[in-house]
């Protein structure tokens, strides 16, 4: 007889202080900046308002408005999709906080992509005149929990 999975939906908890913080995050850096306004905090280290139309890198971000729906049903489908691996359980509980902070970043952006039809990005990393795509918390989050599930799967020998 093969036993049950314990649920891991507790680690929703996590993905919720992600979609709050996200959204906090960008309320205020909305009020507080405008899209001329560049805010130095370190040397490699800036705060730019910017609207991301596309996905990762603006990739279609100068398309005809079609990818706002197509990047919102991947964000929809992938959370569900990981939703419902916390749901089956049975997960090592670093790749359970990966999942949890994967879920809390995409769906910070899909609420971007649905209530204004562009995600919010502010944080500009740069290295003297070379600047890294602007990005926000949700894709922070979205980025440490990729590297989590990676590390986490590869130590516990499930590729």
């Amino acid at each position: 007889m093969q036993e049950r999975k314990t649920s891991q939906l507790s680690w929703l908890w996590l993905s919720a202080f992600i979609i709050v913080l996200d959204y906090l995050s960008k309320v205020w850096m909305t009020y507080w900046l405008d899209q001329t306004s560049i805010i130095p905090v370190f040397p490699c280290l800036n705060f730019i308002l910017s609207h991301n139309f596309g996905a990762a890198f603006s990739f279609l971000g100068q398309a005809d408005g079609w990818q706002r729906w197509f990047f919102s049903a991947i964000s929809a489908l992938v959370s569900v999709y990981l939703v419902r691996m916390l749901y089956r359980g049975g997960l090592n509980n670093w790749v359970a906080c990966g999942i949890a902070l994967i879920l809390g970043g995409a769906i910070g952006n899909l609420y971007d992509r649905l209530s204004l039809g562009y995600v919010i990005d502010f944080i500009d990393f740069c290295i003297g005149y070379w600047h890294f795509a602007t990005f926000n918390l949700a894709d922070t989050a979205i980025s440490i929990g990729a590297v989590i599930w990676i590390i986490a799967s590869y130590k516990s020998g499930k590729k």
